[in-house]
C-alpha cells in the first residue's frame, strides 16, 4: 500500500513523502479499513513540527481520522463485516491507503455520507460532544465562550451550544470568519486581531461571568478566560496551537508561563475550575467514552441537529498544500484529503 510518511520536522513542502510499505493486519479486536479519505487536525501540524509529544518517531504515519470500507475483521470483531463502511479514530496511521481501528472506534455510516463529513464526526465532533455533553455539561441558558470558533471543533461546538439553547461567543481572526460565524448563529463573533476578547466580552455582557470556555488556544488565552469565568464556571483547555507560532526552547517556556499560576483555593474560593481533554488518552483509558461520542454524533446528524462543514478537500499528492492551509489559520470546518 502507499502512506504518507512525515519523515522530516519542519514545512509542510519538505515533511511528507509517500511511499510504499506493508498493509498493516488486524489483530482480534481491530478491523482493517480501505482509506477513501483521511482527516486533517491541529494536532497533525503540531506533531509535524515536532511538538506533538505523543506522536511516533519519524519515519512516522500521522493521521487520527479515516472513513473507508472494512476490508478484514479481527477474530473477535462481531459488531461489524467486511464490506461495511465506517469512519473509524485511529491512533496514527491514518494516512494510508489502509489502517486499522478498534471495533469500538470504528462507526458505520450510510453510503451517501460526503467523506469529509464522515471523518469530521470522528475527531472534530467526537471531541466537541466529549467536551460540551460529557465533560462540561451545557445547561440551557449557559453562557459559553468558544476559542477558534470557525474551526473543525469550533464549528462542532457552536452547533452543540446552540442545540443546547446557549448564548454563544466566538473568536475568529478574520472578516470572512466573523460573517461565517453569523451565519453559523453565533450571538456575538469577536475578530481577536482587532479586538482583545476579554474586553469584549466584559463590554458585551456587564452582567455574571462565562459559564464555560472551550480553549484550544493556549498561553494568554487561558489566563485571560479564568478572569471571565463566573461562579460555576468551567474552563476546558484542549490544545496549545499558539505553540506553533514559538516553536524554540524559550518560546515554548514562554507560552507554558503564559498560562499562569493557579492553586486549588482559587478555583475553591471564586468556584470555579478548569479541565483539560486529550482525545488520545481518554481513548486509551475510557475507549468507551469516546465510543459513545461517536455514536451520538452520527446519530445527530443523521437526525439533522448538526451538520459538518467540509472547509476543503485535497488529493493526497496536495498534502503539504492541506497542511499548509489549515496552519494559516484561514480554513473552516474540516480538511479532508482523499486517495
Amino acid at each position: 500500500m502507499r502512506a504518507a510518511y512525515l519523515v522530516k520536522y519542519g514545512a509542510s513542502q519538505t515533511a511528507f513523502e509517500v511511499r510504499e510499505t506493508e498493509k498493516p493486519s488486524p489483530l482480534q479486536d481491530q478491523v482493517l479499513i480501505k482509506v477513501e479519505a483521511f482527516g486533517l487536525n491541529f494536532a497533525d501540524v503540531m506533531a509535524r513540527l515536532g511538538l506533538y509529544k505523543a506522536a511516533p518517531p519519524l519515519p512516522a504515519i500521522l493521521g487520527y481520522d479515516v472513513v473507508g470500507h472494512i476490508e478484514a475483521c479481527g477474530s473477535n470483531i462481531t459488531g461489524l463485516k467486511v464490506g461495511d463502511r465506517v469512519v473509524a479514530l485511529t491512533r496514527f496511521g491514518g494516512y494510508a491507503e489502509y489502517a486499522v481501528a478498534q471495533e469500538a472506534m470504528a462507526h458505520k455510516i450510510p453510503e451517501a455520507m460526503r467523506v469529509g463529513e464522515a471523518v469530521a464526526l470522528a475527531t472534530q465532533y467526537g471531541t466537541a460532544y466529549l467536551l460540551s455533553h460529557t465533560m462540561a455539561n451545557l445547561q440551557e441558558g449557559d453562557r459559553v465562550l468558544i476559542h477558534a470558533a470557525a474551526g473543525g471543533v469550533g464549528t462542532a461546538l457552536v452547533q452543540m451550544a446552540l442545540l443546547k439553547k446557549c448564548t454563544v461567543f466566538g473568536t475568529c481572526s478574520s472578516v470572512e470568519k466573523m460573517e461565517y460565524l453569523k451565519k453559523l448563529g453565533v450571538h456575538h463573533p469577536i475578530n481577536y486581531r482587532e479586538h482583545d476578547f476579554e474586553k469584549e466580552v466584559r463590554s458585551l455582557h456587564k452582567d455574571t461571568g462565562l459559564d464555560v470556555i472551550f480553549d484550544p488556544v493556549g498561553g494568554t488565552s487561558v489566563r485571560k478566560g479564568f478572569r471571565l469565568l463566573g461562579a460555576g464556571g468551567r474552563l476546558l483547555t484542549f490544545g496549545v496551537s499558539s505553540m506553533n507560532k514559538n516553536t524554540s526552547f524559550f518560546g515554548k517556556l514562554k507560552v507554558l508561563f503564559q498560562f499562569g499560576i493557579y492553586h486549588p483555593i482559587q478555583f475553591l474560593g471564586g468556584s470555579k475550575g478548569m479541565i483539560g481533554v486529550n482525545m488520545l488518552k481518554v481513548g486509551e483509558e475510557r475507549p468507551d467514552k469516546v465510543a459513545n461520542a461517536m455514536k451520538a454524533v452520527i446519530q445527530m446528524t443523521e437526525k439533522g441537529d448538526v451538520s459538518p462543514f467540509v472547509g476543503a478537500e485535497y488529493d493526497i499528492a496536495q498534502l503539504a498544500e492541506a497542511h499548509q492551509f489549515l496552519e494559516s489559520r484561514k480554513s473552516k470546518g474540516k480538511i479532508v484529503v482523499k486517495w
